[in-house]
Parts: C-alpha cells; structure tokens; sequence
C-alpha cells in the first residue's frame, strides 16, 4: 500500500518563489575559529619568559599544546550544540565532519601534552623520561584538580576510540551516540585543572575571565539548543503518530500529526532527530529527513528498515507520542544558484529529494530527478514523483539493475547523453556514500563545478 500526501498551496507557492541563494557563513566561521587559536597562541607567548634550558622548553611545548586542546575541546563541544547558524546554513553534515576533525586535533593535542608537561614535570624533580609514569600519579596526587582532568582525559580516549571508522562501524548507533554524549562529562572534567594550574592564567588574569567567558558562552548555547529549544517545541506542537504505511517492502511512511506544524520552520530537504515514545524506542533517537513538504497538520518521513530502530518503526500504534530535534540541515532551495535542478537519490535518499523536487522553485523543464534503486520494486514513492512530474512538467528518470543484476551507468557520459547541459544545472544530490562518491566523480567529469554540487550525507 502507498500514500500520497501532497503540500497543497504552501508547497505550490513555494515553486513560484524567485531564487535568492544564500552562501553558506563556513568561510568567515573558519576564519574566527583561526584567530581564536592565533588569540591563543598569543596569550601563551606573551605569558611565557625567555627560556633557556631544554626542561624549560619541554614544559612550554606542554603548556601551549595544552592550550590549544584546550580552546579545541570548546570548540568540540559547540559544534555538538545544534545551533541553527551551523546546522542550517552550513550544513549538519559538514559541521559532523568538522566535529569528527576537530575531535581529532583535540586528542592528539591533549596526549602531546600530557606527555611533554609530565616528562617536563619529571625532569624538574630530577628524574628521567622512563619515570614518566609515576610523575603522572604524584601530580594526579598533589596537584589541584589534576584527578577530575585525569577522569576527563580518560574518557576522551575511550570516547576517541570509540570513534574509530572500523570501531564505530561495529557498534550499533544508539549505543555509540549515548557513549558521545560522555564528551560533556570529559570537558567538564578537564576544565577546572585548566584555570588552577595553568601558568597563563596566573600571569594574565584576564586571560582567566576570557577562557570563562568562552566555556561559559558555549555552555549556554548547548543548555539552550539542545535541552530547553527541543522541550519548547514539543510543549508548542505535541506531535503524534496518526499513521505508519509501507510504500514498498522494507520502507515505511511514518505521518505524524501535531499543532500548527508550519511554525515549526522546516523545509523541504530538512530532517529532525526523531524519538519515538513506545516501548523498545524511547531512549533511541536517529536523523529521518521529511519526504513531503511540512503541511500545518502534518509531517512525513520514509524510512528503509536497515536497523532495530527503522526495523520498529513500522510497528508503532496511531497516538504514539512523538519527540523531534530541529530542523536541521542545509540541502534546502537555498543552496541553489541556477535556474535548472539536476536532484540525485540513491535508495531511501528519495527522501529529502522528494520534497524538493515537489516545491523547489522552477517553470515547466527546469528540474529534472535522477533516483538510483536496485529494482522498479525499490522505487518507494514512484507514484508521487510521477504525479509531481506530471503536474509541474518536470522530468522523472530512474536507473535500476538489469535483470541479470548489472548496474547501470552512472558516468559523465552517461549524464551528457540525457542532460546535455547538465553543466549548467545545481546538482542537489542524496544517498548511500558509495552512490554519493560516484555519481560526485561523473558530475565533476562533466563539468559540474564543486560549488554547484549540494549533497548531505547519511553519515550522522
């Protein structure tokens, strides 16, 4: 059985709209966060005598990568807050990848510290490299706040590692998403030993009220996005399940009900971050994108059955309470800059595309939809798109397997041959990272500019 839930007036005066792309603040974003560390590095040169001796200059490579683990490790923590300038503007895919990045950094940061200030530390007592080992334990001692900072390192480490590609792939994403909320623990944790004993905010005391000031404001931005934004918004819309409907074997539609939706602010391409309160579920929350345009009663998302928690979805009872984060995510008309639309779905990556391509802005022949199934059996929604295609004169083209199992051609040749200007098009792309990597390499070859090529991974 299939539904089809349309977006009715909001959604057609959303394809009449003019095209005012908006650039995305990443270049400015990156260029604050270089004067932030250069902010950094500053503070500790000026605060740091002229040095002499190798112990002296042991323990000053300490203290500066201490710092910087330091100033990352808030950085961290704020891209982690949810905050609509980030998630909605940049993108929640590329601030994750910058989250993954800076947590790098920050671990390798704080093991260079730890192990140059504690071989410092051991030489000043007189002791060799190879009693490295039990200065750490008499400074964890005798140092103020030095065992709260030593709980917080060992919980980055095992939260780093945990993070690990072929570690992360083994373990199952709830379990992996509650132990990466520990990262606030850790930053708590070694946050204190930072302003008792480090030299730089004993020498520059306003140094001191910056670095509060810093991890305050960040704090205040998780407290707010994150715990008292979410409880607002389902106190104001008290969503809930009004009906789940297979559209094709293994994928659902989930409708959710709830009050004046439309104010929630979500467009097409967005997701949220859904919790479902019904047993087995509510302690689960995982990124589902809208594949219908928002109406003011109702939400949709189409979800593939690739996990326990999608696997459950299609069990769920009608007046199931519903708990959302967002919207977040950048893969909205925003982002285009032309006047013709390529979209790209691979798989259940129909989703976001299925919304755009029912109200991006465009006259008949300017958005044309690519979607990449293994068979005509996996096209999840195909009725609708149809439908859409026929009402606003777009076009619709699908690629699935030969029935002895050969995939299609998806190369820049191929695309030339049935989207002969293809280089003059915005390429909105969604889909498995296998999918999304080759169909990116043939758009390039196709003379596609990067700029022009918008695409958010399922990789959250």
């Amino acid at each position: 059985m299939t539904t089809t839930l349309a977006g009715g007036r909001a959604a057609r005066r959303q394809t009449m709209r003019r095209i005012r792309p908006r650039r995305s603040p990443a270049v400015p974003l990156l260029l604050a966060v270089g004067a932030g560390a250069a902010a950094v590095l500053w503070l500790w040169w000026t605060s740091t005598p002229s040095i002499a001796d190798t112990t002296g200059k042991i323990i000053a490579a300490g203290r500066i990568t201490g710092l910087l683990a330091g100033y990352l490790m808030a950085l961290v923590v704020l891209q982690m807050a949810r905050v609509p300038a980030l998630e909605r503007r940049v993108g929640s895919d590329r601030v994750a990848r910058w989250h993954a990045m800076s947590g790098r950094y920050t671990v390798s940061l704080v093991i260079a510290h730890v192990f140059l200030i504690m071989w410092g530390y051991a030489r000043q007592a007189g002791r060799t490299l190879a009693d490295i080992v039990s200065q750490t334990i008499t400074s964890i001692n005798t140092l103020p706040d030095m065992g709260k900072a030593a709980v917080g390192t060992g919980l980055l480490f095992v939260i780093a590692l945990l993070s690990v590609g072929p570690v992360r792939r083994r373990l199952p994403y709830d379990g992996w998403y509650h132990v990466h909320l520990l990262t606030y623990a850790a930053v708590f944790l070694t946050f204190w030993h930072q302003i008792t004993t480090g030299n730089e905010f004993a020498v520059t005391p306003s140094a001191k009220t910056f670095w509060y000031g810093l991890y305050g404001a960040v704090t205040a931005l998780v407290l707010w996005y994150r715990i008292l934004t979410p409880i607002r918004l389902n106190l104001r819309h008290r969503m809930r399940v009004q009906a789940v409907i297979e559209e094709t074997p293994g994928v659902v539609s989930v409708l959710i009900s709830g009050h004046r939706l439309h104010r929630m602010g979500a467009e097409a391409g967005q997701f949220f971050r859904w919790r479902f309160l019904a047993p087995g579920m509510r302690f689960s929350s995982h990124p589902y994108s809208l594949s219908a345009a928002p109406r003011p009663d109702m939400l949709r998302i189409t979800v593939k059955a690739i996990g326990d928690h999608s696997s459950r979805l299609r069990e769920m009872e009608p007046g199931t309470r519903v708990w959302a984060e967002g919207p977040y995510g950048a893969l909205t008309a925003q982002r285009r800059s032309r006047g013709k639309v390529l979209l790209v779905a691979g798989g259940v990556g129909i989703t976001p595309m299925r919304a755009l391509f029912e109200t991006l802005p465009g006259a008949s022949g300017d958005i044309t939809l690519l979607y990449r199934a293994n068979s005509t059996q996996d096209l999840a929604l195909w009725g609708e798109l149809a439908k859409i295609a026929d009402e606003r004169g777009a076009r619709l083209m699908y690629a699935v397997n030969s029935p002895d199992g050969e995939r299609p051609d998806i190369s820049a040749e191929s695309l030339r041959r049935k989207i002969p200007d293809v280089d003059r098009h915005d390429v909105f792309m969604c889909g498995p990272p296998g999918f999304a990597q080759q169909v990116y390499a043939a758009l390039r070859d196709a003379g596609v500019p990067a700029r022009r090529i918008h695409h958010e991974s399922f990789e959250m």
